[in-house]
């Protein structure tokens, strides 16, 4: 009697109702996942499933270390312990349990596979050799370590769509380097300050690197947060220029009013936020070109030893530059605000027949010597002049003889540094640099022999000897190689990749992540 009841209630099992089960039961188990993935193993924390004999077993840190065992029947279980070292699992030998590793101070690397599903947005992720991590979730100095790292060991890089791979020390780390400049970096521009000398950039005449900087810095989107919390740099919008023109007395030859205003704000600047005395400075950068650029420092012990300063008078051996922390900055001649890149270009190699030439005013040390040896046409293939006459001008003017000579002489004058040598660049002359002392301009990542040449002071006597030991070849090669450099030295009215506003930011970049 009961094995036939049993049969009838089998038989009058609904099969449709049962099947519409299988759908509900699927989204039961998709809801389930998403919330594993989102809560169960934290967002925050990318996890790195180490292979057989994985070294980042060994790495010697005070992490923390989250092991997910996976067992038989699907059982989840999250252990969380603190150690003073990175160790193996003790169950490393079961099939079923597998240690995972988390990364700590971005120094982890990540595997994709272990990444819960991101949103399309995250744009910020950094890719390199099939690793990947979130740059977002990093504090500032955390993602300073991480870009240290990630340029430490760059993939080799023998050539490159955009960029011209003799021009560069070494391209791989630089290529790297600005990369993580773009995706990564962020500037805090402190407001405080008073017109003229803040906020009110001068972009005419030789000191107009410093006021190009600060107008397309003050305009820019990219890099430019108003989060001092999520600021990598901090930058001074002081000019130099102006602070000339606003407080130097002429004829007094005192400097000390200028540097005593810039301690000034300063310490008012430190006494306001907490940024400046975080790090005594080390985060913050400013740009000046004057000539009195280094001396407007002096008034405040921080701000000349550990800010990075970007400055077209870089000579170290007034112990006021310090290389390998402060930048060179190139000292550009502008004309015409309105537009910077006019009469860019010049003559072909085999269309240049003067060999060099230099006119320009008698002062410092060197321009006197090197009108003595080769001024007052004593040779025809040297053009030097104090002051380009006239009767020549009318013939050719100044622009003109870069656009035709093979080498444009560029001697220090007062000072180590020359606009000379960026005009030459413009006028795709190769550029003979005359200054003993003199840190060249971006050369963190520019390989200058490659399109300049640099003859010391004392070799003047010998400079026409010393130009036409020169190959054609080389010549050739180096003129070329100036006009594929020219576009790193332009100032563009709406900056673009690689141009002079980006190199110069990349190299107060690359100058914060050496102190690392």
């Amino acid at each position: 009697m009961e094995l036939p009841w049993r049969c009838r209630f089998v038989y009058k099992i609904d099969w449709r109702r049962l099947f519409l089960l299988i759908p509900i039961f699927t989204v039961f188990w998709f809801v389930l996942q998403i919330f594993v993935h989102c809560y169960v193993i934290p967002p925050n924390k990318h996890l790195h499933f180490p292979r057989e004999n994985d070294s980042s077993l060994y790495r010697s840190s005070n992490s923390t270390i989250h092991s997910n065992e996976f067992l038989k029947g699907d059982i989840l279980q999250e252990v969380q312990f603190t150690l003073p070292y990175s160790v193996d699992s003790p169950n490393s030998t079961n099939k079923f349990v597998q240690s995972a590793s988390v990364e700590q101070d971005s120094v982890e690397s990540v595997d994709n596979r272990a990444q819960p599903k991101k949103d399309k947005k995250v744009a910020n992720a950094i890719v390199s050799s099939g690793k990947q991590t979130d740059i977002r979730l990093l504090s500032p100095t955390e993602a300073l370590v991480y870009a240290k790292k990630e340029i430490d060991h760059a993939t080799f890089v023998n050539e490159d769509p955009n960029l011209y791979a003799p021009l560069f020390r070494n391209i791989s780390v630089f290529k790297r380097s600005y990369e993580l400049m773009e995706t990564t970096l962020k500037v805090y521009i402190y407001r405080d300050g008073a017109r003229p000398i803040f906020h009110n950039p001068y972009l005419k005449g030789i000191y107009a690197s410093e006021g190009w900087f600060m107008k397309l810095m003050e305009e820019n989107k990219q890099f430019v947060t108003k989060d001092p919390d999520r600021a990598h740099l901090f930058y001074l919008p002081y000019s130099a220029r102006q602070m000339e023109v606003a407080l130097y007395v002429p004829g007094s030859h005192d400097l000390k009013p200028l540097s005593i205003f810039l301690r000034d704000y300063v310490n008012k600047i430190a006494a306001k936020y907490p940024f400046w005395n975080r790090t005594h400075g080390s985060d913050h950068f400013l740009v000046a070109c004057h000539d009195w650029g280094p001396y407007t420092v002096t008034g405040h012990k921080e701000l000349a030893r550990n800010t990075i300063k970007a400055l077209c008078n870089a000579d170290p051996s007034e112990r006021i530059f310090i290389a390998g922390r402060d930048i060179s900055l190139p000292e550009t001649t502008i004309r015409e605000p309105r537009r910077p890149l006019r009469y860019l270009g010049g003559n072909r190699a085999s269309l240049r027949p003067i060999l060099a030439f230099f006119a320009g005013s008698m002062h410092g040390r060197v321009r006197p010597t090197l009108l003595k040896y080769w001024g007052g046409e004593k040779d025809e293939d040297m053009k030097i002049y104090k002051r380009l006459p006239l009767r020549v001008s009318k013939k050719m003017n100044y622009i003109q003889h870069m656009k035709s000579s093979k080498y444009c002489l560029c001697p220090m004058g007062f000072e180590v540094n020359s606009p000379r040598i960026v005009e030459a660049i413009y006028y795709e002359c190769v550029p003979v640099i005359i200054a003993d002392n003199f840190v060249l301009p971006l050369s963190e990542v520019l390989d200058w022999s490659a399109f300049s040449v640099v003859v010391a002071e004392k070799d003047i006597p010998r400079l026409k000897e010393i130009l036409l030991s020169i190959p054609m070849r080389k010549y050739v090669a180096m003129h070329h190689n100036v006009k594929m450099v020219q576009k790193h030295f332009l100032w563009n009215p709406k900056p673009t990749r690689y141009d002079l506003f980006h190199m110069i930011l990349h190299s107060i970049w690359f100058n914060k992540l050496n102190q690392i």
